[in-house]
């Protein structure tokens, strides 16, 4: 891709490609530049367009919520703070007690991956019942 825009932005090289083409081909390869670059040119001026749009409706709220007295620092920090607060919940009590490879006794929730020791023991013929607290 590289080589090729280099040669396509390169005169000397662009006037040796020519040799190979006539001069109907070589026209109808200048009008699909042409249509290419006005769809280009196209695309930039409604994005720009988009841009501004958006830019003067910022504006707008923000003039709007100043003549209400709200500054908008507050707006962030309340949805911030406030959101992460509530979707925080408490850790879970446990449920289980067992004694690791270590001989440590531990403790589970009966949430997330069983522990390899109770695991083994289940394995073993035991029940969930055996390490309740």
């Amino acid at each position: 891709m590289k080589l090729m825009l280099q040669n396509l932005n390169n005169i000397r090289t662009l006037r040796v490609m020519a040799r190979e083409f006539s001069i109907d081909v070589l026209e109808e390869m200048l009008e699909k530049f042409r249509v290419v670059t006005k769809e280009r040119r196209e695309e930039e001026e409604q994005l720009q367009r988009q841009k501004a749009d958006r830019l003067e409706k910022i504006n707008t709220w923000l003039e709007l919520m100043k003549a209400d007295g709200i500054n908008p620092q507050d707006l962030l920090d309340n949805h911030f703070t406030g959101s992460r607060a509530a979707k925080k919940r408490q850790a879970r009590p446990a449920k289980y007690r067992f004694t690791d490879h270590r001989g440590e006794s531990k403790t589970w929730t009966g949430q997330g991956r069983m522990p390899k020791p109770i695991a083994q023991a289940l394995a073993a013929g035991k029940t969930l019942d055996n390490f309740l607290i």
